[in-house]
This record gives C-alpha cells, sequence and structure tokens, in this order.
C-alpha cells in the first residue's frame, strides 16, 4: 500500500529537501494550515482535514473532512487517525516539528501512537529526521550526527555499536539524557537496540544555521 504524507502547519524553509522525501505513489494528507505547503512541495492533496483557523477552507475536488474548533485531537492527530483506520502502514509527517515547541512535542506523541499501531513514521524537518525506536535501527555514516532521547518513560538494555560514544545494556531516562549528539564512526553504520521501552531517535543533517 503507499506510504501516507501527513502534512502539517509547521515551518518547512527548504522545500528541496522535503520533495527529494516524497515519491510517486505516495498519499497525500494536508492539516489546515499544511495547506500553504502544498506549492512548495508540488503535491496535491488527497485529503484535506482541518478546522481552518489557520488557512481558509479551499474550493477544491479534494476530499475534505472538516474538523470543529473545540476537539481534543489536533488536526494532525485526527489525520493519523484517519491514515490509520484506511489500512496506511508508513507514514511521514511533514511540517511537524521545528516550529512552536508545544506542537512539536505533540506531534512527537503521534510518532509514539503510530509506533504503538506497529507502523513505521518518520518526522522530517529542515535539519534532521525522527523516528521512534522500540526495537533496532541503523544511522549510516552520511548523518554526521545523532541522538537517543527519552521520550516513553526510561528505556533499558540499550545497545549503540559502531559510534563515536558506545553504549552496552544501558538505561536512558527523561532525568539523564546522556544520548544526545552522538556520530556514527567513518565509513560505518551505527547499530542501535532496545531491549525494553521506547526512544525518539533523531537523524541531524546538519546543524542549524
Amino acid at each position: 500500500m503507499a506510504r501516507c504524507v501527513i502534512v502539517g502547519g509547521g515551518p518547512i524553509g527548504d522545500y528541496g529537501r522535503a520533495r527529494a522525501a516524497l515519491g510517486p505513489e505516495d498519499y497525500m494528507i494536508y492539516c489546515d494550515g499544511g495547506l500553504h505547503h502544498a506549492p512548495g512541495l508540488g503535491a496535491a492533496p488527497d485529503l484535506i482535514v482541518g478546522d481552518f483557523d489557520s488557512h481558509e477552507k479551499p474550493q477544491t475536488d479534494a476530499e475534505t473532512i472538516v474538523l470543529p474548533c473545540e476537539k481534543d485531537d489536533t488536526d494532525t492527530v485526527y489525520a493519523a487517525k484517519e491514515a490509520l483506520r484506511r489500512g496506511f502502514g508508513e507514514f511521514l509527517l511533514l511540517g511537524a516539528a521545528g516550529g512552536r515547541l508545544d506542537h512539536t512535542l505533540a506531534n512527537i506523541g503521534v510518532l509514539l501512537m503510530l509506533d504503538g499501531a506497529g507502523k513505521r513514521a518518520v518526522a522530517l524537518d529542515d535539519f534532521s529526521e525522527m523516528e521512534i525506536v522500540s526495537d533496532t535501527a541503523q544511522v549510516p555514516d552520511r548523518w554526521p550526527f545523532f541522538s537517543l532521547l527519552s521520550v516513553d518513560g526510561p528505556a533499558e538494555g540499550v545497545t549503540i555499536r559502531d559510534a563515536k560514544y558506545s553504549l552496552e545494556d544501558g538505561r536512558i531516562e527523561a532525568g539523564y539524557q546522556y544520548g544526545v549528539s552522538n556520530q556514527p564512526l567513518p565509513g560505518r553504520t551505527a547499530e542501535i537496540s532496545v531491549k525494553k521501552g521506547r526512544l525518539l531517535l533523531v537523524r541531524v543533517a546538519r546543524d542549524m544555521e
């Protein structure tokens, strides 16, 4: 089945980077203010979701779900739940990080929700990509840095190999985030495994300018 791309209203400064991550078969869901990104992404919506407090409701033939302004789910959360209902198994989130901190943290919650549903989900911003690790993951050396962060309680049995800072059967928790700014060894792929719990893996493409 096609991958589902959910576009939120957060900042996208490097549209070239975002466009390079898209594929021709992607199913595009735009969430309210995310519609501002449609021209830069060059991808038409397959579904539009929102309460339209950040963007006027467009006149379009694309399927549109109008949400109430007062609700528990953010537009992005609703879009992710709707995509799960429609059977998508892989997700890319754009415009979901890098703007308001509260929105970024809430969208990390979307990654956790999708991981809990057994789906792979990545959030891409101008400087990095993020995903939840609950078993194993890799970081090729084309990524100059990576961080492992506790966002869902303590993670145990954390092992990192082929990286500048290795770890064997460690524990990472929110009160002591010592997994920040590691580096794959040159010519190697860093290998990460987690025995219990979940971590946020942030692969960093470049420092902020």
